[in-house]
């Protein structure tokens, strides 16, 4: 076993132990350790290479590494696929930029193929870097046989899953209005609108269209589109919403609005007179003057005029909507119902055509301020305002999208809409409510799904199509396309395939492909067969790897990837894609906005595993909101403080062990060890047992969120009690029999707790775990991550005294927070403490832990009463988390009814039996019972648990002893400062005031047991180290010398 170094980085101590396992191939060994076991299925949700890891897939990497490392030491085997997502939308932004080009029209000028070639060239640009960042994390994938979207064999599989659903009937070519990108020239999918909000400040506009047959009367509409207004082609009401004509006194125009808007435009009653009142039915049908000339013909055959529908409202504008039918679905519908044709002078960049000439070759936004002027000027702009509203953006390019109709391809996810809801119950959520909450309420109003793009870089949609005769043909493979067309193609890109034609059918025309790629959220969804080539290849592996047990990704994919690939297993195989996930949340900057390379408000990752490593990360994540899928402002603060709260005092207990047991050369037996008699051995080793039970029950359950805390607090049990209170157990000469007790317990602990965190911190976890089994004869394990996951050994738990160890240790902090009150310092030592409880049997199980009570709190003696309520009062609250649920808004009172219970009620309930209040039964763990000290009791303190009595007044011998101990302190930090080692013995020399070295020599052998001082003299001070301080306000000068 090799000594562990002073003052070591931690960030360093992983970088030797990634070393090992790149020159041992760990990683490789694992799988092939597991090959023939069961298999455990994961998928990895595709990244784009085209930028650098941030946070957030940090942190999902990091739970898609813990999850996989328990369930292969479980003994499964986890196949651990590396994929990209190498289409779409984002790799094609890039490529736009770079060559300065700006929409379809000018990458159709450069070249479809050039454009793909130059998109096939960056598409992986940081695979280098993300494969270092990946690994430095400590997450171990396998980059070598990774996936791509951009391969053949995935596309083909993805022309295979699109032919599934179309032979199905579940495709099909619609004009609908949906979500338009005019930077990018094309539709988007309703979902993939929800996935960029913005609060964004439009006009807002209330505008007159001139009613016929009445001088001077208006309808009046209210639009945040002004842009929309030079296609408008109706008006439409609520039929059953109450309208009234007003006439204005100021010019004596007549204003028909909603009844319930009146008082918004009209707020002084003496401004207007109300001539007729009408129900909105009374209303359809009338015509009125185009509100601008540029499709006035449409007149002829029945536009202009006042329709009804259902979706009108009053909560704002004027309860008159205007209906450009292209660019609204509701109005696209409501028009279409009336049989009006509908107009779109709108082209694919956003831009207005012909007939529109006033605003011709202007995009829309541009177009607002131009279209509100020519309204002023014609008189027909009621009131003109703004209105701050959140509004969708373009999730690649941040532009503020339309709607627009459009001709595209769909899938008919509302066919099979109670199938996905049926089989999303068939799932299992972390946290849980996403399940039936975010996603459940997405699927069950899932819309059908836009999934053509016009587009370039990207999987071709495989349909074939005669314009003549309007034959369709969709093909599923490279085969079925050989056949067709003669021609054997290795890649399936747009350039490869687009001219390739075959004659039609019936012999009249060709057939020529449709010039759209796939939305490459379908590539991604279709990951699960693709990824092995299904149906073509691997038949056998895809049945046995479907659905996956697990995946995991941000909370964003429930409109994102958790979607899609719900929607295409459901299509193709009526199952769920997957049965566990886990939703992280979204990783913010320090001052709580998102992370910006622009503003630098985060630190660089690279930077924070260069300075404080993986393990420090990846706890810092997963020890956080983020794994209940809320948010974190990530702080660098945050994961120092991992480090100097988890990580040392870990690592210092592992150091303690490393450096008692090299003096002593202690090497455990190659027997099974007896039980030990040390009462805090068997604590330690039953807690450890516990926390394996729990551990093993949660990550069964994926909830990590009970499982760190719980790792974290028994880290903090084995460091800060544990090791602490029986460091003198290690510093005698020689090894007798409870010595050796001592270290074979710390030592199967630290073991066994590097097992238990190999998951989670695993370097740390195999470097500790690497020096301790040099101590074992014959190992030949050479990684904890080849280790099995430990497995609860019930004979080793005693929850009884783990409960009188948990009564204890309260018992020391309410004694300290007295001390702390009080300004006693714990080195000065006080007379007695009294335990209170009013049950014998609880203070009976905390007595053979007093003489760890005596020397936490340095008290002389420890004495027990049951006399409780004498000096502590009980009072009671009901536990919110069980009983809110439970009564709802009867909450409060019974929160006061349980407030009012007697005494003897509470004991009962204490005792462990239930208790009937008015007619209503609570149960023991319904109702907390807190304990208060009574008036006149100053030295007294509780909590629900327990109470004690801790008297602080000092005499002469207590302050004396006090000092004794302060000595002790100041000699053990000159032996640290002159670099000794724990079994160096020393000779002490010291100069100090009367009291003080009355104090010394009274405590002498004290001292120097406590020191390993050989000898202890007042004299001049010198040494290798000499030092002064002041203890209580008097002098003490000290100098130590090894010998």
């Amino acid at each position: 076993m090799e000594p562990v170094a002073e003052n070591v980085k931690l960030a360093e101590v992983e970088l030797d132990v990634l070393k090992f396992w790149d020159e041992k191939e760990i990683f490789a060994k694992t799988l092939a350790k597991t090959r023939q076991q069961p298999p455990f299925i994961f998928y990895d949700g595709p990244p784009f290479a085209t930028g650098l890891p941030h946070y957030g897939h940090l942190l999902a990497g990091t739970i898609k590494d813990i999850i996989p490392r328990f369930w292969t030491m479980r003994g499964r085997y986890v196949e651990r696929r590396f994929g990209w997502d190498c289409h779409g939308l984002p790799v094609e932004m890039e490529i736009e930029q770079a060559l300065g080009l700006s929409g379809k029209s000018d990458i159709e000028r450069f070249g479809v193929a050039q454009f793909n070639a130059e998109c096939r060239k960056i598409v992986l640009r940081y695979t280098t870097e993300w494969e270092k960042t990946v690994r430095r994390m400590g997450r171990w994938v396998d980059f070598r046989n990774d996936y791509r979207t951009m391969d053949l064999p995935f596309m083909e599989s993805v022309w295979w899953a699109f032919k599934q659903l179309w032979d199905k009937g579940l495709i099909y070519e619609g004009h609908k209005v949906l979500p338009f990108s005019t930077r990018l020239g094309t539709v988007l999918s309703n979902f993939e609108a929800n996935l960029n909000y913005k609060d964004v400040q439009d006009p807002a506009l209330t505008v007159r269209f001139a009613a016929e047959g009445e001088e001077q009367t208006y309808f009046t509409a209210w639009t945040t589109t002004p842009w929309t207004l030079p296609s408008n082609l109706a008006l439409a009401v609520g039929p059953e919403i109450d309208y009234v004509k007003v006439r204005d006194h100021s010019d004596n125009t007549r204003y028909i609005l909603a009844d319930s808007r009146l008082k918004v435009y009209f707020p002084k009653a003496e401004a207007y007179t109300v001539e007729a009142r009408y129900k909105g039915k009374d209303l359809v049908g009338r015509k009125y003057t185009p509100l601008l000339p540029y499709f006035a013909d449409k007149k002829a055959t029945g536009a202009f005029r006042v329709l009804p529908a259902d979706y009108v409202t009053t909560e704002d504008g004027t309860g008159i909507v205007h209906i450009a039918p292209a660019f609204g679905e509701e109005d696209f519908y409501a028009c279409q119902k009336a049989g009006i044709e509908m107009v779109n002078p709108i082209d694919d960049e956003g831009r207005f055509t012909a007939p529109v000439s006033d605003f011709l070759g202007l995009h829309v936004k541009e177009a607002d301020p131009k279209i509100i002027e020519k309204l002023k000027r014609e008189k027909k702009l009621v009131h003109q305002g703004t209105i701050t509203h959140s509004y969708p953006f373009c999730w690649r390019s941040d532009t503020p999208l339309i709607y627009r109709a459009v001709t595209t391809w769909f899938v008919r996810v509302e066919a099979f809409r109670d199938a996905l809801v049926a089989n999303n119950k068939l799932t299992a959520w972390v946290p849980e409510h996403l399940r039936d909450g975010r996603f459940g309420n997405w699927l069950e109003n899932a819309r059908d799904w836009a999934i053509s793009r016009n587009r370039y870089w990207g999987t071709p949609l495989p349909i074939w199509k005669n314009d003549d005769s309007g034959e369709i043909v969709c093909l599923e493979s490279v085969a079925d396309l050989a056949q067709r067309t003669g021609k054997q193609v290795t890649d399936l890109h747009r350039e490869f395939v687009d001219d390739l034609t075959f004659p039609a059918a019936n012999g009249n025309g060709v057939m020529r492909r449709v010039p759209y790629v796939f939305d490459c959220w379908f590539e991604s969804g279709s990951m699960p067969y693709a990824q092995v080539h299904y149906p073509f290849e691997r038949k056998e592996d895809f049945a046995r790897s479907f659905p996956a047990d697990f995946i995991a990704e941000g909370l964003d994919q429930t409109r994102g990837w958790f979607y899609t690939l719900a929607v295409i297993s459901t299509a193709l195989f009526d199952k769920p894609a997957f049965h566990h996930v886990v939703v992280n949340g979204l990783v913010l900057a320090e001052d709580g906005k998102k992370m910006s390379k622009r503003l630098k408000n985060y630190p660089e990752p690279e930077e924070i595993l260069s300075e404080h490593g993986a393990d420090a990360l990846r706890l810092y994540l997963i020890n956080s909101p983020l794994v209940r899928a809320e948010e974190l402002r990530f702080s660098e603060g945050g994961v120092r403080d991992t480090v100097r709260r988890l990580l040392l005092p870990w690592w210092n207990a592992y150091k303690f062990f490393v450096t008692y047991a090299l003096v002593d050369q202690w090497r455990p037996s190659q027997t099974p060890p007896e039980p030990s008699p040390n009462i805090l051995d068997r604590w330690i080793e039953s807690r450890q047992q516990s926390l394996v039970q729990r551990t093993s029950e949660e990550m069964e359950a994926y909830r990590l969120y009970n499982v760190v805390p719980a790792l974290l607090d028994f880290l903090n049990e084995l460091t800060n009690w544990y090791v602490r209170l029986n460091r003198r157990r290690f510093w005698g000469e020689g090894r007798d029999a409870d010595k050796s007790f001592a270290y074979r317990a710390l030592y199967d602990v630290l073991v066994g707790f590097s097992k238990l965190m190999a998951p989670f911190t695993p370097f740390l976890a195999d470097a500790i775990y690497r020096n301790l089994m040099t101590l074992q004869d014959g190992h030949t394990t050479e990684s904890v991550h080849l280790e099995d996951f430990p497995t609860y050994e019930e004979r080793l738990v005693d929850l009884d005294l783990e409960d009188a160890v948990a009564r204890m240790q309260r018992i020391v902090l309410l004694g300290r927070s007295l001390r702390n009150e009080r300004k006693v310092k714990v080195r000065m030592p006080l007379s007695q403490i009294t335990i209170l409880h009013r049950q014998q049997w609880v203070l009976d199980k905390i007595q053979p832990l007093e003489a760890y009570i005596q020397e936490e709190l340095n008290v002389k003696t420890v004495a027990y009463s049951t006399s409780e309520e004498t000096k502590v009062a009980l009072s009671a609250k009901p536990n919110p988390q069980l009983l809110g649920p439970r009564f709802g808004k009867g909450f409060g009172a019974v929160g006061k009814k349980i407030a009012a219970m007697s005494h003897a009620q509470m004991l009962t309930l204490e005792a462990g039996e239930s208790l009937t209040l008015d007619g209503d039964v609570f149960q023991p763990n319904e109702v907390q019972i807190l304990r208060q000290a009574r008036d006149g009791a100053p030295d007294v303190r509780s909590d629900r648990f327990i109470s004690i009595e801790l008297s602080c007044e000092l005499n002469e011998e207590l302050i004396a002893e006090g000092l004794a101990r302060e000595v002790v302190h100041h000699i053990q930090q000159l032996r640290k400062d002159a670099g000794y080692q724990v079994e160096d013995r020393i000779a002490v020399t010291y100069d100090a005031t009367a009291q003080l070295a009355v104090a010394i020599d009274r405590h002498r052998s004290y001292i120097q047991q406590e020191t390993l001082a050989r000898s202890l003299h007042l004299t001049t001070p010198g040494g290798d180290k000499v030092e002064s301080v002041t203890i209580e306000g008097m002098p003490l000068t000290v100098g130590v010398q090894r010998e």
